[in-house]
């Protein structure tokens, strides 16, 4: 299933997504695929767009691609349920299936949160309860009676904290995103090595579609860390950041 979204009014735009949205529901899914590329070489891009694209790498069954943008709508809306389904469902048609190290329970809590909103959403938070802390600071100082002080206090007090909270998971949202420190293998199959070499040690092998961590590169190779714990070398060009 598509989905519609908004970069303007012009009707250039609005032409393209047109040509997209026709192009997919026609079964013509490289065309939708260029189109919607088109479009975020033009008018930049948003998680709609990577999701549209997701769905229509899917259709394709090119299945490394439709986990790349799926994971792409999920870095700028974590919120995406559909996106969240879908990249599941386009896992399961790749060949590695590596279990994961579960991180320590507060850390994945925090994450958990973290994600639940856009970085976008806990900014519009912030505000919120900001002004909420004005209010609350108001009813305090200008009030008269003792319980409506009491509760401009309190008031005040949690929508301080919960704005500076809002604030923490907004900037934690937004150096997720421009960390960009994840990657999808493109080749089909790899050699991850011991060291950034053709001549380094064969540790395991990894195919398309599996998402690692990227922790350094160095001269055409990148040091790749998988869920599971495993760290090598492959060569940059088979991977696509998210």
């Amino acid at each position: 299933m598509l989905v519609s979204f908004g970069y303007g009014k012009t009707y250039a735009q609005q032409d393209l997504l047109n040509t997209a949205a026709a192009a997919y529901d026609s079964a013509q899914y490289q065309h939708a695929i260029e189109a919607y590329e088109q479009i975020a070489v033009q008018y930049g891009v948003n998680p709609e767009l990577f999701y549209n694209l997701g769905n229509a790498y899917y259709k394709q069954k090119n299945y490394p691609k439709a986990i790349l943008n799926y994971e792409r709508c999920l870095l700028y809306d974590p919120s995406n349920v559909d996106a969240k389904e879908n990249v599941e469902l386009a896992r399961l048609q790749c060949v590695d299936k590596i279990e994961s190290i579960e991180p320590m329970f507060f850390v994945t809590w925090g994450n958990n949160v973290r994600d639940s909103f856009s970085c976008d959403t806990w900014g519009i938070f912030a505000i919120i309860f900001f002004l909420l802390f004005i209010a609350g600071c108001g009813i305090y100082f200008f009030s008269h009676r003792t319980s409506r002080r009491k509760l401009g206090f309190y008031g005040a007090l949690l929508s301080i904290i919960l704005c500076l909270v809002s604030i923490h998971y907004a900037v934690a949202q937004r150096d997720h995103i421009q960390l960009r420190d994840y990657a999808i293998v493109m080749t089909p199959s790899v050699i991850v090595r011991a060291s950034p070499a053709d001549s380094g040690t064969q540790l395991f092998t990894i195919h398309e579609g599996l998402k690692v961590r990227v922790r350094s590169t160095l001269s055409g190779w990148s040091e790749i860390e998988l869920t599971d714990g495993q760290v090598g070398w492959m060569p940059s060009e088979g991977l696509e950041v998210i």
